[in-house]
């Protein structure tokens, strides 16, 4: 909503604030005038009835937002309280009724996927990369350990190696 000077209000009550001011200082100062808005003849009660009607509307959305703000509250309070036992229902039931995707449907939930089985390439990757993370890491401070990775770069079901990343002293 634009004022009569083009600076818009941040705020709804700025937004009220200027919309009550427009209709004071039309009763107060144009009591009986006539405009032509937009194409559009308004006489002055005509146009504090408009805007009165954006007052009451921007009121209601005022109060809307209020309440959703307690009900958010209510729900995240509600969360708290029992989404541990939700979680809890919901992995017993699955672990029930593991082999019967059906049963699960009853209750909304969908059986939980099976991994696809690794290759014989990706478990030789892991080793030796696990090999190699550990030769690298040596015996040293679990921050230090935390910031050390292996070097493997490919696998060729026998680890191809970079050289030796350069380890700084601690100070």
């Amino acid at each position: 909503m634009s004022t009569t000077t083009g600076t818009k209000p941040r705020t709804q009550a700025g937004t009220l604030a200027q919309l009550r001011g427009l209709i004071l200082g039309l009763q107060k100062q144009l009591p009986s005038g006539s405009f032509t808005l937009l194409s559009t003849v308004y006489t002055t009660p005509a146009l504090v009835t408009a805007l009165q009607g954006t007052i009451t509307a921007l009121v209601a959305v005022t109060a809307a937002h209020a309440a959703l703000e307690v009900a958010l509250a209510a729900y995240d309070a509600e969360k708290a309280k029992m989404g541990p036992v939700t979680l809890a229902l919901r992995r017993i039931l699955q672990s029930m009724y593991a082999n019967a995707p059906d049963t699960l449907a009853v209750f909304g939930m969908e059986p939980p996927k099976v991994p696809a089985p690794r290759t014989a390439a990706q478990k030789a990757a892991t080793a030796a990369k696990a090999k190699a993370t550990r030769r690298a890491r040596g015996t040293t401070s679990k921050k230090q350990k935390s910031a050390i990775t292996g070097n493997v770069t490919g696998i060729s079901i026998v680890p191809i190696t970079a050289p030796a990343a350069v380890v700084s002293e601690p100070r």
